[in-house]
């Protein structure tokens, strides 16, 4: 599933959700003051749902398998964290990531979906996403959504391929991913969806019929990742013991290729290192964490970013919940950056658009110029053939694009 929302760390091919685990945060906690806010208030909220059927093998998000029984103590905690704003905050974009949202009964789903409309009242021409598993998606659930004011579901589909989503550890089938597409876009909701390439034993020819497939169902918006295996995770024991290989980085290369080639070729834009829209369609929330821009969460593992300030909620859920009902703060992590980090930072999320970054705009925003904090690592990759360079907007080439991962540690 799509952020961000997914915390994923970026790898060879750029992969994201919206942001890098390192980069999370925000100053909203259970000891902020109730005096005066700040006078540019965030415009975007993202909500946590831990909760999920199965976690996948390839999964190290913030999740709790088979435990719906907390469902309602998760309810109760995020309406605890949010009645920590003191007042309602409207914003643009609203974002409910996972976990897998629609794994709460549609009882839960709809209360959680009024607190969020109280605390965050959605601007008429807003932006309101769910995540979902192809697999709850059905005609009860596509009303209520709807219903509520949700704008777009993004579907965790992976793949179109049974055998590739039996090797992804994943539950549903593609027959459920093109059911749960139709109901979406029958019900005039913008569809989003999620891809993964390079899973064991994969091949180009199988990738590519992967894509066409995607494709036949005339999404709104994909979003299309290498996979990662990652410490921590079930495929990773595996790898260690063989058991699962991953595929050669040449492949990875040419499987990444074939998805720019083709989504593009389809009528998607490709505006982002792993994202490709239809015209008007691009993901708004996503766009305001490339921007560099804050904004408020809620929920375990949650991160937001307020008033300069990042902070990351305790990931486990039980210990989230724990210390949110007895009445203590559930951040885990908390880091101001300097003016100069913050600059930094925002550079590398400007660059994984493919509009790149305008030196006008970034030292409108941050006081910097792009050139005094990173003039010679641009110069150095532009040489390379790896940036371009026009004088007043830095941006990744396509060969970029490939090993953005090996450019960021030198402009943080």
């Amino acid at each position: 599933m799509a952020e961000p929302v997914r915390l994923e760390s970026l790898t060879y091919f750029g992969r994201l959700g919206p942001i890098p685990r390192h980069f999370l945060g925000c100053s909203l906690g259970f000891a902020m003051p109730a005096a005066s806010p700040p006078l540019n208030l965030p415009r975007s909220a993202y909500v946590h749902v831990p909760f999920c059927r199965h976690r996948c093998g390839y999964c190290n998000f913030a999740v709790v398998a088979g435990r719906d029984d907390l469902a309602d103590a998760y309810l109760t905690a995020v309406e605890r964290e949010w009645q920590s704003l003191g007042q309602p905050r409207p914003v643009d974009t609203l974002y409910f990531g996972g976990g897998t949202p629609t794994q709460l009964a549609l009882p839960q789903l709809q209360q959680l979906c009024q607190l969020a409309r109280q605390w965050h009242p959605l601007a008429a021409d807003g932006e309101w996403t769910v995540e979902a598993n192809p697999d709850d998606v059905d005609a009860p659930l596509v009303e209520l959504l709807a219903g509520v004011g949700v704008t777009r579901i993004s579907l965790g589909s992976q793949s179109l391929n049974a055998a590739k989503l039996a090797a992804l550890d994943r539950t549903h089938s593609p027959e459920a991913v093109r059911r749960a597409a139709e109901l979406v876009q029958a019900a005039g909701l913008q569809l989003a969806a999620d891809l993964i390439f390079a899973a064991p034993g994969e091949t180009l020819a199988e990738w590519r019929a992967d894509l066409a497939e995607m494709i036949a169902l005339a999404p709104d918006h994909v979003s299309t990742y290498g996979l990662t295996i990652e410490r921590g995770t079930r495929f990773f024991g595996q790898q260690q013991r063989g058991a699962v290989v991953e595929v050669d980085e040449q492949l990875q290369r040419d499987m990444y290729a074939a998805a720019i080639d083709e989504l593009s070729a389809a009528g998607l834009e490709h505006y982002e290192i792993s994202n490709f829209a239809t015209p008007g369609r691009r993901s708004r929330h996503n766009e305001a964490y490339w921007a560099g821009a804050e904004y408020y969460a809620v929920g375990p593992g949650a991160a937001r970013y307020v008033a300069g300030v990042r902070e990351t909620n305790h990931r486990s859920t039980t210990t989230y919940l724990r210390r949110v009902l007895a009445g203590e703060s559930p951040v885990e992590l908390r880091e101001q950056l300097d003016p100069e980090s913050a600059a930094r930072e925002r550079l590398v999320f400007g660059l994984r658009r493919l509009q790149g970054v305008s030196r006008d705009w970034f030292h409108e925003q941050t006081g910097f110029q792009v050139d005094q904090l990173a003039g010679p690592a641009i110069a150095k990759y532009a040489s390379l053939g790896l940036l371009a360079d026009n004088g007043a907007r830095v941006q990744l080439t396509r060969e970029g694009l490939f090993v953005s991962d090996a450019i960021w540690p030198d402009l943080l």
